[in-house]
Parts: structure tokens; C-alpha cells; sequence
């Protein structure tokens, strides 16, 4: 097995205070943590400002004369491979690809707990090409994550309401991990009442303590999404032991927002939901920046619009655009794709019809400056969904090498003033 290269890799486990659940795993300090986001924060509150102190509890000089060091940021790369990229040429792509941990997506459970043999995630991750992935990862000194996944809000709620069927969830996966030989488990829970995020936490420390026991080694990784839940679901998380958090940092538009950057620096709309939002949400929740990842997107989203204009709305729902599955629009000489200046994310615009469809989606100029605010927070590293979403432009895998490698170029500014 192979582990992160990171000074935050080993973290002890959560200390037992009061309100501990039957299992071990603490349960009150995750209520009250997510309480105190949702007084503070999720009211739409400033967090309180914290000065920080040094050692004796007096405040740092540094700080107290106006000095904030630079955090020292992890250049982990953490690459989603969902099944639907697991063909004949995702093994190829991977290899060149310099990410430090990939992630299998997805199996997930049925209604009694065992694990979906029936669906396609399952197949191809134990099949061939899964099975080549992992070998492949391994022999280059990589690490493979199994991605386990629940959406819906009605099968979250009947999940977290029984803990026998969590059980059977958990020990299924750390079976599987096991019989593949992957190196963790990285955990994607969507859609999810916020009463019920505690119980989240619960079943977070079993797994982790579950993998644990199974293989010291063993890690466990939370995806999260951007807004307020996702930092209630990442404190539940961090406090349940998670090694790492996979802050979400896209989907801020979707098919049924008016057209934009799915994973903005700043808006032209007004609104305050940017990257930099998110981070600081995250970090006023506590989450300990050596143990984020900045997640960031390798789509777009294509919107029809009544004219080929920069911003011009939306005239119906917008859908995902996949960067390799149009190679003909991006090679062709007559579609010109440009920058948009505010919310750094590229555009163009191609006939549909009497109409114009306007895609907005994110090349590695306009990812550059989003990776360097995972560098100026310090985060452990980056994550991408997708990998493979990306292939046939080897811009992107220079990119990938350039910020694993520390060499990423340094914008002048990486984050908008307040």
C-alpha cells in the first residue's frame, strides 16, 4: 500500500468528549459544531474573527503587526474517474496523467446494504479496465481510491436511519478495498436532509474506523458540496476522522441557472457563491486546510441563447458539455473561444438552429488562477471531475504535472477583494 505525501497524512483519531454514540464515534460536537455554523453562517452571518495566538495564548506578534504567513500548500491531485470514462483508452490516459490518487466512481448499496453488483459502476470497477487502473496506479507508486456513492434525499433519509443497514454498507466496502487492493475509500453523499447530518458523521467514524481496523494503512476521503450543507457535511466529517475533504468546487450554475462559470473566481450576476465563498465558509467551519482539496471542473455547461453574445440568458435548461466529446467545435478555426474577463472561464458561442448555443467551461488558462488559490490557502492539493473528460488535449495534463509538480505559474491575483 501507498500513502500520501504529505505532512498532515497521520491524524490521531477524534478525542472521546461527551456524547458518544454506542459505537465510539462522538456525536454532540458535531451537533454543536453544525449548530454553530448555522447560527453564524448558514443564517448568512460573518464568521467571528479569530487572532492568532502563539504558544503562551497571547497573540502572535506577526499577526498582531499585520504579517500573515503564507501557508505552505500539498500539491496532492486527486482525479474522479467515473465509469462512464472507463473504456479502452482510460488505462493509456491515466498513465500520463500525473494525479497522486485515483478514484474509482462508483458502487453504491441496495436497500438492504449489500453492494449493487447489478449496476454498471460496480462491473467496470471490478472488471478489467478497473482492475488495470489499479494495477497500473500501484506499479507507478499511485493510490486508488473505491468511491462509494448514495444520492436522493429519500435514500439518504432511510440509510441514515438504520444503522444495520449501514452496516452491511460499510463491511461490504471495506471487502471489496480489500479484494481490489485500493488504498481507501472516498465517500459521495448528495441530497441529504440537514438533520440528518450527524447520523452522516456516525456512519463516516464507523467506516473510518472500520478501514482502519481492516488496514492501518487504509484511508478516507468525504466529497462535499460548495454551500453551507456541504460545510455542515465536511465538519461532521472532519470530526468523524476523514483524512481528506474534497471541497466540490463547481456546479455553482447548472442546466437550470442562467449561463456562466460553473466554478467562478468572481460573477457578474452579483452573486456572493465563488471559490473563494466556499474556502472561507470551510475554513471559519474549521476544516483544517492541510486536509482540503480544492475540487475543481473539467466540463462545462452549454446553455441555447437567442444571441452569441458574452452573458446573453438563457432561452431553455442547459445540459453538461464534455471538453473531449467536442474536439470538432474546439479544433475548428471558425469558433473563436474567449475568456470572460470576471468570471475567468472561457466561452463560445455555435449555431443551433434559428438560435446559438453558449458554452462555458473551463480550459487550463482559466483553471490556473483556480489552482493557485488552492496554493495560497494552502490546501493539501486539488481534485478534478473528471478525469478522462480531458483526453485528446494535452494542455490539461500539462497542467495536472505542473501544479503536482509545484511549478504552477503565479497570477497576480488569485482571489477577488472582498
Amino acid at each position: 500500500m501507498t500513502t500520501w505525501n504529505h505532512p498532515s497524512m497521520a491524524h490521531p483519531p477524534p478525542p472521546r468528549r461527551g456524547g458518544v454514540h454506542p459505537s465510539g464515534i462522538v456525536v454532540l460536537p458535531v451537533v454543536v459544531a453544525i449548530l454553530a455554523i448555522g447560527g453564524s453562517l448558514l443564517l448568512g452571518g460573518r464568521a467571528p474573527d479569530r487572532t492568532a495566538a502563539g504558544p503562551s495564548g497571547a497573540p502572535d506578534a506577526s499577526v498582531a503587526a499585520g504579517f500573515t504567513p503564507r501557508p505552505v500548500p500539498g500539491h496532492e491531485v486527486y482525479g474522479f474517474v467515473p465509469y462512464w470514462e472507463m473504456d479502452g483508452s482510460i488505462a493509456e490516459h491515466l498513465a500520463a496523467t500525473d494525479a497522486t490518487t485515483i478514484a474509482l466512481f462508483s458502487v453504491t448499496h441496495t436497500s438492504k446494504g449489500e453492494l449493487a453488483t447489478n449496476q454498471t459502476g460496480y462491473k467496470r470497477i471490478t472488471g478489467p479496465i478497473g482492475r488495470r487502473i489499479l494495477a497500473d496506479v500501484h506499479r507507478r507508486g499511485g493510490r486508488v481510491d473505491l468511491t462509494y456513492t448514495s444520492f436522493g434525499r429519500e435514500r439518504n433519509a432511510r440509510l441514515f436511519a438504520a444503522p444495520a443497514v449501514q452496516d452491511t454498507v460499510i463491511a461490504r466496502l471495506v471487502a471489496l478495498r480489500r479484494e481490489l487492493s485500493a488504498d481507501g475509500i472516498a465517500v459521495d453523499v448528495e441530497e441529504i436532509d440537514d438533520t440528518d447530518i450527524p447520523a452522516y458523521g456516525v456512519f463516516v467514524g464507523k467506516l473510518k474506523a472500520a478501514l482502519r481496523a481492516d488496514d492501518p494503512d487504509a484511508t478516507l476521503t468525504v466529497a462535499t458540496t460548495a454551500g453551507r450543507q456541504g460545510a455542515g457535511l465536511a465538519v461532521a466529517a472532519n470530526l468523524a476522522g476523514a483524512d481528506r475533504i474534497f471541497l466540490m468546487g463547481y456546479d455553482y450554475r447548472t442546466g437550470t441557472s442562467e449561463p456562466g462559470a460553473s466554478s467562478p473566481l468572481t460573477r457578474r450576476d452579483g452573486d456572493e457563491r465563488t471559490l473563494a465563498w466556499s474556502l472561507d465558509l470551510y475554513a471559519a467551519a474549521g476544516i483544517p486546510v492541510t486536509r482540503t482539496l480544492l475540487g475543481l471542473p473539467l466540463y462545462g455547461v452549454a446553455w441555447p441563447t437567442a444571441s452569441a453574445e458574452l452573458g446573453a440568458a438563457a432561452t431553455g435548461k442547459g445540459a453538461v458539455w464534455v471538453p473531449r466529446r467536442n474536439l470538432t467545435t474546439l479544433r475548428d478555426r471558425t469558433v473563436t473561444s474567449v475568456v470572460d474577463p470576471i468570471e475567468d472561464v472561457a466561452f463560445l458561442a455555435v449555431r443551433d438552429g434559428k438560435g446559438w448555443q453558449a458554452i462555458y467551461y473551463d480550459t487550463p488558462e482559466t483553471l490556473t488562477p483556480k489552482l493557485g488559490l488552492a496554493d495560497e490557502r494552502g490546501l493539501a492539493g486539488a481534485g478534478l471531475w473528471a478525469l478522462g473528460y480531458e483526453r485528446g488535449m494535452p494542455a490539461y495534463t500539462q497542467l495536472i504535472a505542473d501544479f503536482h509538480g509545484g511549478r504552477l505559474p503565479q497570477p497576480a491575483a488569485s482571489s477577488p477583494a472582498p
